[in-house]
């Protein structure tokens, strides 16, 4: 007897890597933003605010985009910019697809001429180049970069506002039929692969930009030590590194009011993001020069590329032992009416460890 209904063909998905490139403060990471429908990555209106790949996921019914959001390409001066350039230069290498943004309220700005260029030129056929802020940008700039894209690529570049979201879904469904088919890589409720120990980190430093003045912001770093999410509220205890002493005083402020106002504001950011009552304890300490030293940035859980991670430490480069001063000030962030913590040190803990998750009633958000 024959079969009255036909078998339904398969759904065939799309699946793949891509890469958000261009020179720091063109607005990848408002980009990524807009792509996703919430706050993933960092911005500020200060230049190299991204120092580490933040990768987000996006999936509809049929298409899974892994937009990668790489730092800003530039002419590395120190370590901690080296270990930028190489890593988007592998993201570049990698991806299914990648995303050149320019910025057309900067025209003159492009692509580094030398490995840079000539490693995204290698991707031609897999290059959309875009137009950002053509809302802020005149019409010249804009004609002025179309007409080096395809000078430079023979493509025609795509105009957008990431800020006010022109053409954007345009572009993320141009993106969906470029990937190339495969099944999806993560389940589909996935938003990142980054723990939420890495945003609550983030966080903490985008704070610091919009506080802070000078060369403060791009001295620190910040890690989060301690991570309890069975805690009522949430217990973080992050450090504030610095790198010279003359930096601390100006982080914790008079009689403590800097670091209470940053512990605070970024308080209030973590627990819009995890949807949870945090309790955040901060601290500052000196670890100096780090920016600059390839050992002290395995110490500080960055992860080398390739290229760099196999480098001897020079001098001025020490060994992963390189810790913070002992003469470091410790200055507690949390909130004056948060319960104190019995016996002073808090006790070390790995924290939980799934990755954030998005559900159909509300994001979930779990730490690593």
């Amino acid at each position: 007897m024959e079969e009255s209904e036909e078998t339904a063909a398969p759904l065939t998905t799309r699946a793949g890597h891509v890469a958000l490139i261009g020179r720091p403060n063109v607005g990848k990471s408002t980009l990524l933003n807009a792509f996703m429908g919430e706050k993933l990555s960092i911005v500020t209106p200060k230049a190299q605010t991204t120092r580490e790949s933040v990768t987000g996921i996006l999936t509809t019914d049929t298409a899974q985009a892994i937009f990668v959001d790489t730092p800003g390409l530039l002419e590395p001066k120190y370590a901690l910019q080296r270990a930028m350039h190489e890593t988007a230069l592998e993201v570049i290498a990698d991806a299914d697809l990648v995303l050149l943004l320019l910025d057309a309220t900067r025209p003159g700005e492009l692509p580094p001429d030398g490995t840079v260029l000539n490693a995204i030129r290698r991707r031609r056929d897999a290059i959309l180049v875009i137009i950002n802020k053509i809302d802020e940008g005149s019409s010249d700039a804009v004609e002025a970069l179309k007409t080096w894209t395809r000078d430079t690529f023979g493509l025609e570049a795509v105009p957008i506002s990431a800020s006010r979201g022109d053409g954007v879904a345009e572009l993320r469904s141009a993106i969906e039929a470029g990937l190339p088919e495969n099944p999806f890589f993560y389940p589909e409720d996935e938003l990142a692969v980054q723990p939420v120990r890495f945003f609550v980190t983030e966080l903490i430093r985008e704070t610091i930009f919009e506080m802070y003045e000078q060369e403060v912001p791009y001295a620190t770093i910040v890690r989060v030590e301690e991570y309890r999410e069975s805690d009522d509220p949430v217990f973080i205890r992050a450090t504030v590194y610095v790198e010279r002493e003359s930096q601390k005083p100006i982080v914790i402020g008079k009689g403590g009011a800097g670091i209470r106002d940053l512990g605070s504001r970024s308080r209030a950011k973590i627990e819009a993001f995890i949807g949870q009552r945090v309790y955040l304890d901060l601290f500052v300490k000196t670890l100096p020069n780090w920016r600059a030293k390839l050992g002290t940035l395995r110490y500080l859980g960055y992860r080398l590329p390739p290229a760099l991670a196999h480098e001897e430490p020079g001098e001025d480069q020490p060994g992963t032992t390189d810790g913070p001063s002992s003469s470091a000030a410790t200055v507690g962030g949390g909130d004056a009416a948060a319960p104190k913590r019995p016996g002073g040190t808090a006790r070390a803990g790995s924290g939980p460890r799934n990755p954030k998750k998005r559900s159909r009633r509300k994001p979930k958000r779990s730490g690593d």
